[in-house]
């Protein structure tokens, strides 16, 4: 037997309906990461065709460049075969199954916005792997000879979600025991 969904009264706004539960907050967060991300990649891909008209410089610090990118996060685990891209996939999917089960339990929003985060930014960077085999990323933030990584709006979300988690694992758990 399942236990009845509780629905906010009749014209509650959708905005007090999210925040009045941590899950329905880290479920909305990732469907919004979700679209942001694929969004921005579909215009970077296919209305400005950045493949095709090669970096666009916005900043001294700051430009738009396409990589593809076969591996996870900062181009680690390379993949070039078939195998690993279908891998990459399933372990992108697993992980974002056991996390979405976590942010059901979630009990405090801080959890619930780190898992969202992560949640929908695995999301977006499987679309990609699934349609063109690979991660589209194209920010690339760089000071004179230091470069970091190129990244999306799925990367972000992935690493502000485990630096909040981290956050939230220590300090607010810390605080809940004390409390």
């Amino acid at each position: 037997m399942s236990t009845p969904v509780e629905l906010p009264p009749a014209g509650t706004p959708v905005a007090s309906a999210a925040a009045a539960s941590p899950t329905r907050l880290g479920a909305a967060l990732a469907a919004g990461i979700f679209v942001a991300d694929q969004i921005s990649k579909l215009w970077i891909l296919f209305w400005i065709r950045l493949e095709d008209t090669g970096p666009w410089v916005l900043a001294p610090f700051l430009e738009f460049v396409m990589v593809w990118n076969r591996g996870i996060s900062y181009g680690l685990f390379q993949q070039t075969s078939d195998l690993g891209r279908w891998a990459l996939v399933a372990l992108s999917i697993a992980a974002s199954v056991w996390l979405s089960l976590w942010l059901r339990r979630a009990s405090r929003r801080s959890e619930a916005v780190a898992l969202g985060l992560i949640i929908g930014g695995a999301l977006g960077n499987v679309i990609d792997r699934i349609a063109y085999g690979a991660v589209a990323d194209f920010v690339h933030l760089h000071w004179g000879d230091w470069s970091w990584y190129v990244f999306n709006i799925a990367d972000a979300a992935i690493v502000v979600g485990v630096i909040a988690l981290m956050y939230d694992a220590v300090f607010e758990e810390r605080a809940v025991r004390k409390g």
